[in-house]
């Protein structure tokens, strides 16, 4: 018997949770957007009636604006986003247990155990999208396939409020007409190689030799075909189900633009404050450095570096990020955004050789001393303790990465 996966995708999921709360908006043109005075003035997500105007996800907020002078233009409420999430999941668990979140507008949800009792696939797909509509106020579309990539082509092919099924019986004619960058994971660099070697459509990159694609791609494009193909092993992850994690990271866009080494230093210093956080949590190190770099004319590059020995010290993360960014930019520009990673992750309460070397010295001190501030902050605020060097640039020192920023779930690939 083969498998009945669902993808439900929540239509405009952060415009519908604001018309839903403001009743009055919902026939008006509707833009979430990040705040521009921190320079995340993006759109986040467009309502329906905004969109024919060409207000598109990632778009500027002035050049929304300029396409639907009446826009009306809300920020984010994450908490409220969030709750929503909880309940469409809240719905979910009364299908399956093998729920898969892609964000937190979209899920994966294997029903293959539950048709006996509630019916068919796609009868499971119209309950959920009409207790989504009825309980939540928003709508959903929802693809139904036997594999997560094909059920994530049927939630797009159709919206809003859609239910499309793709199957054997109709997935050449559903999917091989549809652009190849429809397909999960075909992004921006990956779609001009493949429209360079005249692949426009799913269709013929299923039929291309794997070969050809393997010679210009690498193992990506044996892996692409399989998809296009509509074959995808990968299973829904179970609800309890606990990832092994290999990375923790954080990123941030700015207030200003980054224009000196100790700006970067300052920017660093924070970000390995709340990656070694998540090392804590995790009880684990890193034996692996992964800094990132984006200017203001958008270029960008990512270093790594291998540690001698695992650490979670804030303070050495920060330190081999910055001189890994010394080593490599030359300011052609200033610095938009930083992102700090740490790779390669270690049991925490793993042995290590016994040194009385000073850096491994300081290694140590330094990851009590963040275990400290740590406990502090849990107990009284994150800005009970600060580093002083922080009050050196107030507009940079008021970040907060660990709770400002949201970590996105790891993709197909991630684990």
């Amino acid at each position: 018997m083969g498998r009945h996966i669902l993808h439900v995708d929540q239509n405009c999921f952060y415009a519908s949770v604001e018309m839903q709360r403001h009743p009055e908006l919902r026939d008006k043109p509707l833009a979430v957007c990040g705040r521009q005075e921190d320079r995340h003035g993006i759109v986040l997500t467009a309502n329906y009636i905004a969109k024919p105007y060409g207000v598109r996800t990632g778009m500027a907020v002035w050049q929304a604006k300029q396409k639907c002078p009446h826009l009306v233009v809300l920020p984010p409420d994450m908490g409220e986003y969030i709750r929503f999430s909880r309940m469409a999941r809240e719905i979910y668990e009364d299908y399956t247990d093998q729920i898969e979140p892609f964000g937190l507008d979209e899920s994966w949800l294997d029903v293959t155990g539950s048709v006996g009792l509630c019916g068919d696939p796609v009868t499971i797909a119209r309950e959920i999208a009409g207790r989504i509509k009825f309980e939540l106020g928003i709508t959903a579309s929802i693809g139904v396939a036997d594999n997560k990539i094909t059920a994530k082509l049927g939630s797009d092919y159709k919206k809003p409020d859609a239910i499309t099924r793709i199957g054997r019986d109709n997935y050449r004619q559903v999917v091989y007409p549809l652009p190849v960058e429809d397909l999960l994971y075909v992004g921006p660099a990956t779609s001009k190689k493949l429209r360079s070697m005249g692949i426009h459509t799913i269709g013929r990159l299923a039929e291309c030799p794997t070969a050809v694609l393997t010679r210009k791609l690498g193992k990506m494009g044996a892996v692409l075909r399989t998809f296009a193909l509509g074959l995808d092993p990968t299973p829904v992850r179970r609800t309890d189900h606990v990832p092994n994690i290999q990375s923790v990271g954080n990123s941030a866009t700015t207030p200003r633009d980054l224009e000196s080494e100790e700006d970067v230093g300052l920017m660093l210093l924070l970000l390995a404050e709340s990656v070694s956080s998540r090392m804590r949590e995790l009880a684990a190190r890193c034996t692996v450095v992964e800094v990132s770099v984006r200017d203001a004319e958008l270029e960008h590059f990512t270093r790594q570096r291998k540690l001698p020995r695992p650490t979670g010290s804030s303070d050495e993360l920060a330190r081999t990020a910055l001189d890994l960014f010394r080593r490599s930019y030359h300011w052609n520009a200033p610095i938009r955004s930083v992102g700090l990673r740490a790779c390669g992750l270690v049991e925490g309460s793993a042995g290590v050789q016994l040194s009385l070397y000073p850096e491994d010295v300081r290694r140590d001190k330094w990851e009590r001393i963040d275990a400290a501030v740590e406990g502090l902050r849990r107990r009284y605020g994150y800005r009970c303790v600060q580093r002083a060097r922080i009050y050196a640039d107030p507009q940079l020192g008021r970040i907060n990465p660990r709770e400002d920023h949201t970590v996105h779930p790891v993709g197909y690939f991630g684990g």
